[in-house]
Order: C-alpha cells, then structure tokens, then sequence
C-alpha cells in the first residue's frame, strides 16, 4: 500500500501550515517524519487521517484520493493521536469494542478480533480497567490499539513514545517493527530521535511547513554528508597532544577533541582512512581506537534544520 502526498498546502489565515510538501512511503517501511514544533508534521497526518483538509495538493492511499474518498482512506488508515482521549468511567476492552462496532466489525469475528489485538499489544491483563486506572504507557498501547483494531494497511502515529519511560519506549519499538513486519506502511512523527533512527527505512524532514528532506537513510546521509568522520583515542597520551599530531597528517580537513577522543574528517573514500591509519602506524603512536562515526538522525537533524518556529 502507497502513500502519495503530492504538493500539499494547508494555509490557517495567512501562515502556511503546510507548504508544497511531496513525498512518498510504502508497505513494509517506517518513515520518521521529523522537525521542530510548528513545522507542520501533525497536520500533514491529520489530513492523511481525513480529520483535516488540505487548501490545495492531495495525499493518496492506494491510489486513492483521501479527499474525495474519505470513507474508504479511514478503512486503509489508523491513526493513533499524541494523546489519548480520555473517558474515565470506560474499560479497556469496552473502548476497543466501541471503535469496532463504529468500523462495523460485527459479531463473533469482533470478540475474535479485539481479544488479538490486546493480545498483540499487551493489554489482556487490563482490559477489564478503567482508562483513568492505568499508566501513561498503557494508555498509548490502547491508543495503538484502536488505531489497529480494523487492520488497516497504513499506520500515522504522531508522538507515540511521549511520555513513556524506557522500558515502555523499548517495547513500543518493538510493536512497530512487527507491524512493519506484518507489511504496514508506517509514518511516525518522534522527537527522541535516537530510537526513531533505529527502527527508520527512511526520513522525512520539515521546517516552517517547507520540505527539506525525504527519502532513505542513507540517501539523505550521502547528500548531507560528503566527509566521513572518524574517532581515535590513544593510549597513555592527551587527545590534544594527538590532535597536534593528527592535524600534520595529510587527507586530514577537520580535527577535534571530544572528551577522551579525538574526532577528524576525511574527504573521499574509505581508503583515505586506511592511508590516514597507515601513517599513524608509521609513526608508531598508541592507537588503541580507530571507528568510523555512523552519522545518526539527531546530526542530520542539526544540520538540515535551522530550528525556525512559525
């Protein structure tokens, strides 16, 4: 299952929410969607989820219009909001049943599926509780539930992981990669970008309502970045005494102390660092550590992104 979002703009007065925005993601893939607040992440879902409109532009699912085909967007799409909307005297189990009966999933097959569906994600032990008595975790598992419960094709989740402790973080992790697993087409908006990094096929950065970046990984890492960075610590000597060292050595354009280490940049190809290695070896100085630093989704954040609020 496709999702197109061609040329989008939502205008509220005179501020464009969201501007031109295309992009593109698909079955089997999480995309991160990323940005600083304001940048218009959740209303481009918000209109995906058919609870907005667009000024001009579209989204497509499964070659659909979700304008002008909003009944059948809601059946391919589940949307799980940043906060779950709480009504204190409901059980679990009850406020799944309600969001099934209003997808009319009729009985036996709606017993059938709620009960996999809290099984899936954790929820049998407390689908007899009210949504006041559980935890802020517990919460967003029944939010991901009822974005699930009509097994849609597509998943739009926005900040899923605020607010959870470690532990719930890691689980919730682990639920969307099974998802993906399953063939969802996942867009998930994060602001702990180290764990969004780890479960992401592919990125989408926005700012101001504007379109930065889309696409892979490292796709978006080969155009932001053309050096590749390597760290070295030493044994027995100072990172700055190394730094002196390291910034006579030919290939070297950047040099810098980072705590015990010392961080340089390498323009060209893997091979430059084995010449860089080389010399080092040459001079018979205590190399103890030689890594590639793996560019990560918080640098390209920093880098792509000026952190300009609207």
């Amino acid at each position: 299952m496709d999702v197109y979002i061609v040329d989008l703009v939502r205008q509220f007065g005179k501020v464009n929410a969201v501007d031109h925005v295309t992009f593109s993601f698909g079955s089997g893939q999480i995309f991160g969607f990323v940005g600083p607040n304001g940048a218009g992440k959740t209303t481009t879902m918000r209109i995906l989820a058919t609870l907005d409109e667009p000024t001009s532009g579209d989204i497509f699912v499964g070659g659909k219009s979700v304008t002008q085909y909003p009944d059948d967007t809601r059946r391919l799409v589940g949307f799980m909001p940043d906060t779950l909307p709480e009504y204190r005297d409901i059980t679990v189990h009850e406020y799944l049943d309600f969001f099934a009966r209003a997808y009319k999933i009729r009985q036996p097959r709606r017993r059938k599926v709620i009960e996999q569906v809290e099984e899936f994600v954790g929820l049998i032990d407390f689908r007899e509780k009210t949504l006041a008595q559980i935890s802020k975790g517990m919460k967003q598992r029944v939010s991901l539930a009822r974005a699930i419960v009509h097994e849609p094709e597509v998943l739009v989740l926005d900040e899923p992981a605020n607010g959870l402790d470690p532990r719930a973080r890691i689980e919730l992790r682990e639920l969307l990669k099974a998802l993906r697993d399953q063939g969802k087409a996942i867009l998930i908006s994060s602001h702990i970008l180290t764990e969004l990094g780890e479960i992401c096929d592919g990125v989408v950065f926005i700012e101001r309502g504007k379109l930065l970046h889309a696409g892979s990984l490292n796709n978006i890492i080969s155009t932001v970045d053309s050096e590749l960075t390597y760290m070295i610590r030493a044994k027995d000597m100072l990172p700055d005494v190394l730094q002196k060292h390291l910034l006579e050595m030919p290939l070297v354009s950047k040099v810098r102390v980072i705590g015990n280490e010392v961080a340089i940049s390498l323009a060209g190809t893997e091979n430059e660092a084995v010449e860089l290695f080389r010399h080092l070896y040459d001079r018979q100085l205590p190399i103890v550590e030689f890594r590639q630093h793996k560019t990560q989704l918080e640098d390209l954040f920093m880098r792509i992104t000026k952190g300009n609020l609207q």
